[in-house]
C-alpha cells in the first residue's frame, strides 16, 4: 500500500518543539490528489523518487523567495509577478495548495491588479500589499516544507 499525505505524520522528538501547536491537516496544505499522482511514480518499496522531485522544489522555493525578496527592495513589480508565476507552477506540481494560492495573488498584485487580478492598482498599493503577503506565502511554504519532510521522515522508518 503508497503512502499519502492524508496518513499524518508521527512527530519525532527533534520535531516535536516545532510542531507543537501545528495542526497537521494535509487538507490544508496539500491537495492530496495532486501529491497523490506524484507518489504513484514511485517504486514501491520506496519514494525515493518522488522525494528528489519535492527536496528540489524546496530548493528551488527558498532561491525564489530571495528573487522576491531583491525584487521587493527594488521595487520591481513586474519581476515579482514573474515570480510568483513561477513559485505558482512548480508549488501546484506537487500540490501545495496554499503556496500556489498566494504566489498566485503576488502574480496579480505585480501585474497592478488586485489579488483576484479584476481590479486595477496603482504601483504604491501593489508595492504595500506584497510586502504583507510575502511573509504569508514564505509561513505557508514553511508549514508545507515540515509537513512533508516528516511524511517522509515516516516513511524511511517503515
Amino acid at each position: 500500500m503508497t503512502a499519502s499525505p492524508r496518513d499524518k505524520p508521527e512527530q519525532t522528538s527533534s520535531y516535536e518543539e516545532s510542531a507543537d501547536d501545528k495542526d497537521w491537516d494535509p487538507d490544508d496544505l496539500i491537495d492530496t490528489a495532486t501529491f497523490d499522482q506524484l507518489l504513484d511514480m514511485d517504486d514501491e518499496d520506496d519514494h525515493e523518487f518522488s522525494y528528489g522531485i519535492v527536496v528540489n522544489y524546496f530548493e528551488q522555493a527558498e532561491s525564489t523567495f530571495k528573487d522576491m525578496d531583491t525584487a521587493l527592495e527594488k521595487r520591481d513589480l513586474s519581476k515579482l509577478s514573474d515570480l510568483g508565476h513561477f513559485l505558482k507552477g512548480s508549488s501546484a506540481a506537487i500540490g501545495l495548495k496554499k503556496v500556489k494560492a498566494t504566489c498566485e495573488k503576488i502574480q496579480n498584485i505585480g501585474n497592478c491588479q488586485d489579488e483576484v487580478g479584476t481590479s486595477a492598482l496603482d504601483e504604491g498599493e501593489a508595492l504595500k500589499m506584497i510586502t504583507q503577503i510575502l511573509p504569508r506565502v514564505k509561513e505557508e511554504y514553511s508549514e508545507a516544507e515540515q509537513y512533508l519532510r516528516s511524511f517522509y521522515e515516516e516513511q524511511d522508518t517503515r
